[in-house]
């Protein structure tokens, strides 16, 4: 091949190049999670289910860590177009509208099995409520039922008098208010700096937090309490979806279907995974006692009604469906 073939051949692959390039869609998509948890990873394999179905029309790109955007600006980063699709712990957004924290009412549904009911009855509300505020609700995963940790045996709940509860939403502030604890806001990416300086002391929250966290480093103690399973929402920006055709959607369906199955499977397969690493590294793993139970239970109730009285008509039509599941 000649030098004038040869400049001319490949000008004409760096044109194909760069129309291929130009013609691909790139979607950054923020998580406020490690790259090595679980809901993370789930995303990266997501990611490239939709960009095997889309012909690679759509890149999705997975920043973890808080990387991108700190948790408590991933909502807000999608419903402005800042990102175009992000993974969001929706009940941390309760302050806005109750139907976000449904899924952290303590003991309302505790398993696998009632979880996914709740989800079930709440995702049509859901949905409205989202596309109310620019976005489209495409999948969901629950994390590991939340359980208690502590630096410290607890007998009942009045032993967390004082102590400075780490919170991550309405639930968790107001389960520490009930307890008599102390509660600090502090994202999941802040967490173990927070530990090790003292500034919190215990929380509520999976084996998943606490493996990632390492927790085992400042704290003792982790009761299963079962509380609640909350769920990571995966939201897209409503403009940005409606610009995709009808093909691309349909792609960004049947792989947010996948995931959701997927990583609902790898969280349950995992609770008892992240127990027996705690229980590896010198932490003491054991169910809460009957007082300690009860008491938290009786706290439960209390904020089932407390959710109820600011939920409305449509908070109370999704706990009627759920319950009659």
């Amino acid at each position: 091949m000649t030098t004038m073939y040869k400049t001319a051949f490949a000008g004409a692959a760096a044109i194909a190049l760069s129309a291929g390039t130009a013609a691909a869609e790139r979607w950054d998509m923020p998580m406020a999670y490690p790259d090595s948890n679980f809901h993370t990873e789930n995303a990266k394999e997501f990611a490239v289910c939709v960009a095997e179905a889309t012909g690679g029309e759509l890149e999705i790109v997975i920043h973890g860590g808080g990387s991108l955007f700190g948790g408590a600006d991933i909502k807000r980063a999608v419903q402005t177009g800042q990102a175009l699709i992000g993974e969001r712990l929706l009940s941390a957004h309760a302050n806005e509208d109750p139907l976000f924290g449904i899924d952290s009412i303590p003991f309302l549904a505790s398993s696998y099995e009632d979880s996914k009911k709740l989800w079930d009855a709440t995702r049509p509300a859901l949905e409205q409520l989202l596309d109310s505020q620019n976005m489209v609700l495409l999948y969901g995963v629950p994390w590991p039922p939340q359980g208690l940790y502590t630096k410290k045996e607890l007998n009942s709940a009045d032993d967390l008098a004082g102590v400075k509860f780490r919170s991550y939403n309405a639930a968790t502030a107001r389960m520490a208010e009930l307890t008599g604890a102390v509660p600090v806001q502090i994202e999941a990416a802040e967490l173990s700096q927070a530990l090790a300086t003292g500034v919190a002391e215990s929380f509520i929250s999976s084996g998943a937090t606490g493996y990632d966290s390492k927790v085992w480093e400042q704290l003792t103690h982790w009761y299963e309490v079962n509380a609640w399973l909350p769920y990571n929402h995966i939201l897209v920006n409503k403009p940005a979806w409606e610009g995709l055709d009808d093909a691309a959607r349909q792609a960004l369906r049947d792989c947010g279907d996948q995931a959701e199955a997927r990583g609902t499977a790898k969280s349950e397969e995992l609770n008892d995974w992240y127990k027996a690493q705690m229980v590896e590294n010198g932490m003491t793993v054991e169910p809460a006692g009957d007082q300690l139970r009860a008491d938290l239970e009786a706290i439960g109730a209390t904020m089932t009604e407390e959710w109820l009285a600011t939920a409305g008509e449509t908070g109370e039509a999704v706990i009627d469906d759920y319950r009659s599941m």
